[in-house]
């Protein structure tokens, strides 16, 4: 019994020193780990009409480089999603991809099809939970609709991002083509079909969302 109980005491004390020694060496580690940023968007994210390689994710991937931020981007875009499709695909980019950080741009194709904004407003914010759930910090990116759909219906839309960026508590970058569709200028930011922004706009749709996702990342 006390050969046992010896036995016992020694396999407890080398089992301490290897925890404590094996926690000790991945701290570094982890907090040098890259981070990955998973960027689940409409066509205003992938590259529409666009040259691969020249979208502002990619450029986002460039510039996280040149900052010297170890982190890895996985465009998860699909051109014509919606806030639904995007809350489908979802659980599945989740589980493959295991991000660190989720970029949600959706919300636009659901105006453009006239869906219900309270079905928007459900999607987006089960997209911000189940990203968080799944361990990752959230980046919600806003759009806005042209004039010509009224005002009523234009404030209510940009209402619902910040309502879910509200409620949730994540950050929200308002408008990701600020400085491209609202400026007197913005014809040469765009491809002939005037919706999808070309090469010479995607550089300014970066810098809308980089100061935000800089902090997060930051933080």
């Amino acid at each position: 019994m006390i050969v046992r109980l010896s036995q016992r005491r020694h396999f407890i004390a080398a089992l301490t020193v290897h925890l404590f020694a094996g926690l000790s060496l991945p701290r570094a580690t982890w907090a040098n780990a890259p981070a990955r940023i998973l960027v689940v968007g409409d066509s205003l994210s992938a590259e529409y009409g666009l040259a691969r390689g020249s979208g502002w994710v990619a450029l986002l991937q460039q510039r996280l480089q040149r900052e010297g931020m170890a982190a890895n981007v996985i465009n998860a875009s699909i051109s014509g999603d919606t806030s639904a499709g995007g809350r489908s695909r979802l659980p599945a980019l989740l589980r493959q991809h295991r991000p660190t950080h989720v970029v949600i741009e959706l919300g636009g194709n659901d105006a453009l099809r006239g869906l219900p904004l309270e079905a928007t407003q459900r999607n987006l914010t089960e997209m911000v939970r189940m990203s968080r759930q799944a361990g990752a910090r959230v980046l919600l990116v806003g759009i806005q609709v042209p004039p010509n759909y009224g005002r009523a219906y234009t404030e209510r839309f940009a209402a619902v991002f910040e309502h879910v960026a509200s409620t949730e508590k994540v950050p929200l970058v308002p408008f990701l083509l600020r400085g491209v569709a609202d400026v007197p200028e913005a014809a040469k930011f765009f491809q002939p079909d005037r919706i999808h922004p070309n090469e010479a706009a995607q550089p300014v749709l970066l810098d809308n969302v980089w100061p935000a996702l800089r902090r997060l990342l930051k933080s």
